[in-house]
Formats: structure tokens, sequence, C-alpha cells
């Protein structure tokens, strides 16, 4: 019994009977209402960029293009923008990266991060780190270097990959009194949800991308099972300690958990043990002269497992089993007790836990 509703909806307010809700020339009236409007790319005001024209594309936009570009400056070396780098480059494409900060994949582990760039670097991905965007020029990126110098970069196309703003207006919000997340600058920057996916008014509830937090598509689809399940009654909450990070570059990252740097800026004591993916024969015969390793954090008292990060293919396809590590606080111990199917690459993640001394 559900009826789809292809039309923009707008919220009206709350009265008596519930949440209004108008689309198509219709008003719908609900206990619960649950938000789950997503989010778009953010894209900075840079001076130039709006007179530039096509040449600019988001990640939406480059999807459809009909021919591939010979030159491509991808702005943000997140996620996002390696992925697109590692794809373009792959087809032929001479690609640059220009990103601020000192390294790729923003939070993600620092030695991991490294690796990678290292394989497209020696791929012909022109990599400007430390570099700061100060304005678009028809089809070419101004920006300016560590030393302070002013820098050119053309490109036939100019991806802006700089991360994700939430949707969180133009659809009647203010007429609930919804609370928002607010950013370092005070700025709202998603919907402010609970452990069970509550806003602050009673009956709105919201997940996803919209909340600002862990924009993810599976971490999406398990906080609207959470609201879902509080809406009927169910006692459900969202956990996020254990949610898996996927870059789906050749060769692929994975990780779940805290980083190296995140288990030593949180001040807590913790060991890292690490293996090639060599190690895991499946991985070789599949991987000829691939690179990879496995890295796992844990607590240095108790052994807990705090995190597992990958790089090699087909990291993606077994991060699961260090969420669920993860997820059921498991000790290395514990996790040395697991029997893993041989051969497959999967064996890594015991090889490595047995590899602590």
């Amino acid at each position: 019994n559900v009826e789809v509703v292809a039309a923009e909806a707008m919220i009206q307010g709350r009265d008596a009977e519930g949440i209004r809700i108008s689309a198509a020339d219709q008003t719908y009236v609900a206990r619960n209402i649950l938000i789950c409007t997503g989010s778009e790319a953010a894209v900075p005001p840079f001076p130039g960029l709006r007179e530039a024209g096509d040449v600019i594309v988001t990640n939406r936009e480059i999807l459809a293009l009909n021919e591939r570009p010979s030159e491509l400056v991808v702005i943000g070396g997140g996620v996002i923008g390696m992925e697109f780098a590692a794809f373009y480059s792959t087809l032929g494409t001479k690609v640059t990266v220009v990103e601020m900060l000192p390294k790729i994949l923003g939070p993600l582990d620092d030695e991991i991060s490294a690796m990678l760039q290292k394989i497209y670097a020696k791929r012909g991905v022109n990599f400007c780190l430390k570099c700061k965007v100060t304005g678009i020029e028809g089809n070419t990126v101004v920006y300016e270097d560590p030393e302070g110098n002013t820098q050119r970069v053309s490109g036939d196309k100019i991806l802006v990959s700089v991360g994700r703003r939430a949707n969180i207006s133009g659809f009647g919000l203010e007429n609930l009194g919804v609370e928002m997340l607010l950013n370092r600058g005070g700025k709202p920057c998603g919907i402010k949800v609970d452990s069970r996916m509550r806003t602050n008014i009673p009956g709105v509830y919201a997940a996803g991308d919209v909340t600002g937090f862990s924009m993810l598509a599976h971490t999406a689809s398990r906080e609207g099972e959470v609201a879902v399940n509080n809406i009927l009654g169910k006692e459900d909450r969202m956990r996020y300690d254990a949610i898996p990070g996927i870059v789906y570059t050749n060769p692929e990252v994975a990780g779940v958990g805290l980083t190296e740097e995140q288990a030593k800026a949180s001040g807590k004591e913790y060991s890292v043990v690490k293996l090639p993916m060599a190690y895991a024969g499946r991985f070789v015969a599949e991987n000829e002269g691939g690179e990879g390793i496995c890295k796992i954090i844990v607590g240095k008292k108790y052994h807990e497992v705090l995190g597992v990060h990958m790089l090699g293919n087909p990291c993606s396809e077994i991060i699961h089993s260090a969420c669920i590590a993860i997820e059921s606080e498991m000790t290395l111990e514990q996790l040395k007790e697991v029997v893993f199917p041989h051969p497959t690459v999967s064996e890594i993640i015991k090889e490595t836990a047995f590899a602590l001394k």
C-alpha cells in the first residue's frame, strides 16, 4: 500500500491533525515523516567559475559527458575526486589533481593515502598538494602553490569535487522549526538527529546525507532502517563506530574504525600491525605486480580491534569482516579464531592479526 507521488513537495506546517505536506495540488497529512532529501555537490564561489560555463562539471555532469576529455583538472583530492581521477587517467586522459591539504583522501589513513598517490603518480596523474585555488580563467585553474606563487593548469573540463552539501532548504523545514546541525562557521549544514534518527520535532525523522554526517549510501540505508523501526515502535539505534569507507580506485581502498592518526589524536594507547596484501596467495594470483597492505589498529591493553584499513583489490568485498569485528567489539585473539575460507584474499585479515607480536 505504497503511493509514489512524483512531484515537488513542500512542508506546510503542523496542526491538530498532523504534519501537512503539499505536492501536485494535493495536501497530505501524516503523523510521522521521514526526510531523505540527500545532498548535492558543494561548489565554492571561485572567481570566474560561473563565467567558465560548461567547462565546469561536478560528479553529476561528468558522468553525462559524450566525449572523453583529453585533459582534466580535478579540484579536490578527496574520495570523489580521486575516483574520477583514477577512472579518467585509466582511459588515457591527462589528469591534474589540485588539493589544498598536504595529502589526498582527507581523513583516510595517511600511509595508505600516500601509497595510492604514489601508484597514480607513476601512472601519470599530476598532484598539486597544499595548493589553494584562487580562481578560474576559462578552462584554466589558477592556484597558489605552497611557496605562495601563482600557478595555472588547464583542462578541457574542470571537475569541482570539494565535498557534499546537505539539501536542507526549499521544502519547508522552517515551517516546522526543525533544529539544524551547525558547521564550524555556525552555518546550518544538516538536520540534527539523535541515535534514533529523531529530530527535535516529534514525529519528524531524518536519514541519509540530509543529516550532514557520514554521507555514504550504506550509512543512509541503515539510518532509514533505524528511523522506520522507531516509527513502528521497535527499539533501534544508529551506531557509527563500524561504518566502512571505500575508495573505488584501482587498486581499491577500504577502511573501517579508527585510523592510526585518529587513534593517536584520541589519546588511546594502541598498537599497529600490518602486512603486505601479497601474504594472501589469492591476492598475488589475481593482482600480478599489484601493491597492497592490510593494517589493523588494536587497543594496547585489551587488543580490541579499533580499526582495519586496506589497499588492494578486492578490499571493498572483504572489509565487512572487519566491520563485524569492530561492531562485535572483538579482540585480536577472538579474530584469530575465526575461520576464513582458503584460498581467498580475505585471509589477509587473519594473517595480519597473527602478525602482532
